[in-house]
C-alpha cells in the first residue's frame, strides 16, 4: 500500500506542475466507491474554472488547495489506497513497487478523472488519478484540515512529530503490539506496513512486543527510527531501488519466492527474514533481532506472584538477616 513517502511524491508532483495553473476541464468516469459522498459530475463541477494556489499532504492523504470563490467552495481530497497512483502525460505514474505494464498508456487504464491545467505559462498539463482495486478515496472538503478523514489522524512523523515524552506517554498508554499500534492510523498518520516493519527492524524491537512494555531506551528508539525511515524515504522520492542497501524493504516482498539477495546485519551475520501476522497484517521481521520471550515472561510473572505471597505472610524483609 502506497504510504506517507508514496503520498508526499504525488503531492510534490502536484505541487510542480499544477501550483498557479488554471483548472480548465475535468474528465471523470463514474465510480460510486472511490469518490466517496460524492458523484464523478459532483466532482468535476467543482473543479472546472479554479486555480490551483497549492498542494498538500498530511499521513497519507493529500489535496490540492484551490481558490474558494464561496465559502462553500471544496478542495479535492485524495488517498491512494492500495494501487492508487497519479500520473502526468507523457511521464511515469507514481506507481508503487511495481511498475504499471501500460504505463505509458493515455488515457491510462483505471484512469477515475483527468483534471486539465493551463499553468501561467508553458504548454498545458494533463494529470489522472488511477485506482485498479479501487480502495482509493476521492472526496470534496471544504476546509480539509479541520474535517474527516484528516481531523481523525494522529502525528505526522513529518510534519507533527512529539516530543519524546509525548510519545512515550501515548505509546506506554496501549497494551498492544506495537506493530499494530505504528499502524494505527490515530496514532501515527502515514506509517504503514513496510515503514513501520522498516522501523521496527531499525529499532531492533519485535513487531509482537507489547507497546505499554516498552523499556525507556527502546520508546527512544522507536521515536527516533519512525522520523528518520520518512525522510531518508522522502529523501529520495520514494525511489525504492535509492533505499539504503541494508533496508529491510529490499528485501521483505520475497515471502514464497527464491531469495534475490542477502540482508546483512551490521555484525556481518546474514540476517533470516520471517513472515508472521500481527495486527491483521502481514508483517516481515529479521530472526536475529530478539523475539519476546514468553518463557522467560512466564517465570517473570510467577516469581513475582510468589513474591507477593510471601510479603504477606513475611512482611519484615528477613533475606538479609544473619540466621546465626
Amino acid at each position: 500500500m502506497p504510504e506517507l513517502p508514496e503520498a508526499e511524491r504525488a503531492t510534490r508532483l502536484l505541487q510542480k506542475y499544477l501550483k498557479d495553473g488554471l483548472i480548465t476541464a475535468v474528465d471523470t468516469i463514474e465510480d460510486n466507491i472511490v469518490y466517496s459522498d460524492i458523484s464523478h459530475e459532483e466532482f468535476a463541477k467543482e473543479l472546472t474554472n479554479r486555480t490551483v494556489l497549492n498542494a498538500h499532504r498530511y499521513g497519507k492523504v493529500f489535496w490540492l488547495e484551490l481558490d474558494a470563490p464561496t465559502e462553500e467552495s471544496r478542495h479535492p481530497v485524495f488517498h491512494l489506497g492500495m494501487t492508487g497512483m497519479i500520473q502526468l502525460q507523457g511521464q511515469e505514474p507514481v506507481w508503487y513497487r511495481v511498475r504499471p505494464k501500460d504505463a505509458s498508456a493515455w488515457p491510462p487504464r483505471f484512469m477515475k478523472f483527468i483534471i486539465h491545467v493551463t499553468p501561467p505559462s508553458g504548454p498545458a498539463v494533463h494529470v489522472a488519478f488511477t485506482d485498479a482495486r479501487r480502495l482509493g478515496r476521492i472526496r470534496l472538503r471544504s476546509n480539509p484540515c479541520a474535517q474527516p478523514p484528516i481531523i481523525d489522524l494522529g502525528f505526522d512523523p513529518l510534519l507533527s512529530m512529539p516530543s519524546l515524552p509525548t510519545f512515550s506517554s501515548l505509546m506506554l498508554k496501549r497494551n498492544m503490539p506495537i506493530k499494530a499500534l505504528l499502524l494505527d492510523q490515530s496514532f501515527s498518520a502515514g506509517v504503514g506496513n513496510w515503514v513501520a516493519d522498516e522501523v521496527l527492524f531499525h529499532a531492533r524491537i519485535h513487531p509482537e512486543t507489547r507497546a505499554n512494555e516498552l523499556r525507556p531506551e527502546e520508546v527512544k528508539r522507536v521515536w527516533e527510527k519512525v522520523r528518520w525511515v520518512c525522510e531518508v524515504a522522502v529523501g529520495v522520492d520514494s525511489d525504492g531501488s535509492r533505499f539504503p542497501s541494508d533496508w529491510l524493504f529490499r528485501f521483505r516482498w520475497g515471502k514464497g519466492k527464491k531469495s534475490t539477495g542477502k540482508l546483512l546485519l551490521p555484525d556481518g551475520r546474514e540476517g533470516t527474514i520471517r513472515w508472521i501476522t500481527v495486527g491483521g497484517r502481514t508483517s516481515a521481521y529479521v530472526e536475529e533481532v530478539k523475539e519476546p520471550d514468553v518463557e522467560e515472561e512466564k517465570n517473570a510473572e510467577e516469581e513475582l506472584v510468589l513474591q507477593r505471597k510471601v510479603a504477606k505472610v513475611c512482611p519484615m524483609p528477613f533475606q538479609n538477616l544473619d540466621p546465626y
